[in-house]
């Protein structure tokens, strides 16, 4: 069994900053790629920043300069740091791990998801 675990989201003014937190426990053997998505009311989930297992990342370009994605493989814990926020990142986050478990299968799991409200 895996739980994916998100936290940090809040309401903030523009302009200001959030750290959001993701980690994953359970019977986890390795963990490829963490990543962020988010969604807004009446949107499509889309993802907003990726970090690989290598440590390469990948943004959106509405974040780009804004967001930076970061892990810490021990912790199996995934971070975004969330400056200079825009009303229009105002989103339900959830984070998602790419993971391999003890009975060998890959899949992805998703957390609950934590919202950001990003008021003007």
């Amino acid at each position: 069994q895996v739980q994916v675990v998100e936290s940090g989201g809040s309401l903030v003014h523009s302009g200001g900053s959030l750290r959001l937190s993701c980690s994953a426990s359970g019977s986890i053997i390795t963990i490829y790629n963490m990543g962020w998505y988010r969604q807004a009311p009446g949107n499509q989930r889309e993802l907003v920043a990726r970090i690989l297992f290598d440590g390469n990342t990948n943004y959106a370009d509405s974040v780009k300069g804004r967001f930076t994605i970061t892990r810490d493989n021990a912790k199996n814990t995934v971070y975004l740091q969330m400056n200079s926020l825009k009303p229009e990142d105002t989103a339900v986050y959830y984070c998602n791990a790419d993971l391999r478990t003890y009975t060998m299968l890959r899949q992805n799991y998703w957390g609950q998801g934590t919202q950001v409200t990003v008021s003007s």
